[in-house]
């Protein structure tokens, strides 16, 4: 009975939900408060009912009740707790089910962290949310309900979690990831409130503001633990492939890092209003997009979950109704909130604006090349594959141009500027980059190569010019720096960590070296500086599964700083094979190992690479998600009431945030 348990909590919620919509509605028309004040316990009720399905279904898999059609499609007997608690992700209906909860569980955040909030405001947040609610729980229940039964046909052993997830990385990355995809939920209902309430002013930036950034953070964790996932998992070496997927969580995340920086710029001067309200409906578009490639099987990719049309013509309708509902109310709204205020071209509004159409030109580029593909075949005009090539052709120059742009936003002056006096507070930053940029990749390998020249060159710069903008605002005075507010120094921490991730991409992509090579033991191979041996082979027995392993010491001329195991496994339930990569991980690079097929006389295909700064490629995004975490900590937006604060205009507003 307990599966029905969780699918009637699933209908409570749905229920829940549907009401959230309209009483909350029906008091702001009214100007009723005590219908308005519903909200909050509705969205309460609907996360807890959520809560307790995912729950159950948990529960079903720990508990191998494979009378639960999905529990013995995704789980076996055999399989470690940790996994079978991950392979409630681990496929369509249960990662749906996730998603759900989570949309349900930020909804409940709204209500708790909004005291200081106008009831209205919150009211109309909440009956937002319980919109995108209603149509995923209704997406669930109909065409993906993880609850369905297998019943008279049981199974007894389960088929198995597919040997791919049978990993730390499927316990950590889609939660994460879903956080951030379901996180711009929030952004998108406090953009229609603001609309609906012709309310787009300071107040409302600052409200949006610490919503989206936790949102940017989770999605940016989420993406760098997918790319980590990757890299040691699939066996390739590869940290990014430009696979649909892939892509489809990079773009909501460009356009969420443009929101916030329009989101500044509102909250400070007044400006960009109607953009940023566009820019917030992008970003949810964006994710709901993304769902729909994951789950329509329109596309083929490692991390696709579903082939049923039926669910992609459904996540379709939603997509359409929420994209083509949102713009609407926007085109209607939007005149009558005209943004007041001028700024001159020289000026940090103008950089911001052009870090937007950068981010936004690289979003929509991918989408293009991601699409593309699709569309032509939809066509009947044949199959055509967009490969990585064009997705650095496009994106790489835009990324070197948003990197000097970047570092000019944070120094220029609000309103207006001059080029003489940011050139001048610059000029050793510039010169710095340059000569940094010349001589990196001669003191790597004595040739110059203009792409390491290009990406380090941009990096050196990014990196000074923030370095020379906090050393001047602080005075010189190193314990100046705690006193210049931890919104600012989250910005400085992600603007370097932008810095650090585009060092770690430039050294790998340029430097990496790798050899593929028959290996039997004893034997023997150099690769750049490092020697790898062959010591031994044999067999390991795991909980699920037997491998063959070898194990190999790695020598940095005569002293051993490595012993490497790699695998090759065979999954007892499914038969399937996998390769687990072997990897010596150090700051400055990596040492990785990974096992090809048997040959004979004992042999095997083994694949040795050496990967500098790979490490780099992570520490920047978490750099960039610290520098987020800090910035939504400012005081600023701590609940504060009545507290005057000047905004850059010099009137006295009050402050009201979250």
């Amino acid at each position: 009975m307990l599966p029905e348990f969780g699918q009637l909590a699933l209908i409570f919620a749905l229920l829940v939900a549907a009401i959230q919509i309209v009483v909350p509605l029906v008091g702001v028309r009214r100007g009723q408060a005590w219908l308005m004040a519903y909200a909050r316990p509705l969205a309460t009720a609907q996360a807890l009912f959520l809560i307790i399905s995912l729950v159950i279904l948990a529960y079903c898999f720990v508990v191998d009740d494979f009378s639960v059609a999905y529990v013995a499609k995704n789980s076996n007997t055999a399989l470690p707790t940790a996994f079978k608690i991950s392979a409630v992700w681990g496929a369509h209906e249960g990662s749906l089910l996730l998603w759900v909860t989570m949309l349900g569980c930020w909804g409940l955040a709204v209500s708790w962290f909004s005291k200081s909030l106008p009831l209205e405001m919150v009211a109309r947040v909440l009956s937002t949310m319980g919109m995108v609610s209603v149509g995923f729980i209704l997406f669930t229940l109909e065409t993906s309900n993880p609850f369905e039964r297998s019943l008279p046909s049981m199974p007894q052993e389960g088929a198995d979690l597919n040997p791919l997830l049978q990993d730390f990385g499927l316990i950590v990355h889609p939660p994460t990831l879903y956080m951030g995809y379901v996180g711009l939920s929030v952004v998108f209902a406090f953009a229609l409130a603001a609309l609906m309430g012709g309310r787009l002013d300071a107040a409302w930036a600052r409200w949006s503001r610490p919503w989206t950034m936790a949102a940017w953070i989770f999605l940016t964790l989420g993406i760098a633990l997918g790319s980590w996932w990757a890299y040691y998992e699939l066996g390739w070496g590869g940290w990014w492939f430009w696979d649909p997927v892939e892509n489809a969580s990079l773009m909501p995340w460009l356009v969420a890092t443009a929101l916030l920086h329009s989101l500044a710029v509102t909250e400070k001067r007044g400006l960009f209003k109607s953009w940023t309200v566009l820019l917030a409906i992008f970003a949810f578009s964006l994710s709901l997009l993304g769902t729909f490639l994951v789950r329509s099987g329109v596309l083929t990719s490692v991390h696709a979950f579903a082939s049923d049309p039926e669910r992609g013509v459904f996540i379709l309708a939603l997509l359409g109704i929420c994209v083509g509902g949102s713009l609407l109310l926007y085109a209607i709204k939007a005149p009558t909130v005209a943004s007041v205020g001028r700024y001159e071209w020289v000026s940090r509004e103008s950089f911001l604006l052009l870090n937007n159409l950068l981010l936004l030109v690289a979003a929509f580029a991918i989408l293009l090349g991601t699409l593309y593909p699709l569309i032509i075949d939809f066509m009947g005009m044949g199959k055509l594959s967009v490969g990585a090539s064009w997705f650095n052709f496009m994106f790489v120059p835009i990324s070197v141009v948003l990197g000097l742009v970047i570092a000019l936003g944070a120094m220029a002056r609000w309103k207006a500027d001059d080029l003489k006096r940011l050139g001048s507070e610059t000029i050793a930053a510039m010169v710095a980059a340059v000569l940094l940029g010349f001589a990196m990749p001669l003191l790597m390998n004595g040739e110059m190569n203009w792409k390491v020249l290009l990406g380090l060159g941009v990096s050196f710069w990014l990196i000074g010019a923030t370095l020379l903008d906090v050393w001047k605002k602080a005075r010189g005075r190193l314990s100046r720096i705690p006193q210049l507010g931890m919104s600012y120094q989250g910005m400085v921490l992600a603007h370097l960590g932008v810095a650090v991730t585009i060092i770690g991409v430039t050294m790998v992509a340029n430097y990496s070296t790798e050899v593929s090579v028959r290996m039997a033991k004893g034997d023997s191979e150099m690769l750049g500086d490092y020697r790898f041996e062959f010591v031994d082979a044999g067999h390991v027995e795991g909980p699920n599964y037997v491998s063959d392993a070898i194990r190999f010491r790695v020598y940095d001329g005569e002293r051993e700083i490595a012993l490497l195991q790699p695998e090759k496994r065979r999954y007892n339930a499914s038969g399937s094979i996998m390769t687990e990569a072997a990897i010596d991980v150090s700051l400055f690079r990596d040492l990785y190992v990974s096992m090809g097929e048997p040959l004979a006389d004992g042999a095997w295909g083994m694949r040795l690479q050496v990967k500098p700064f790979m490490r780099w490629v992570w520490l920047g995004a978490i750099f960039m998600s610290v520098g987020g975490l800090l910035a939504m900590l400012d005081k600023r937006y701590r609940q504060r009431k009545n507290a005057p604060v000047n905004n850059a205009r010099g009137n006295t507003a009050t402050e009201v945030t979250v």
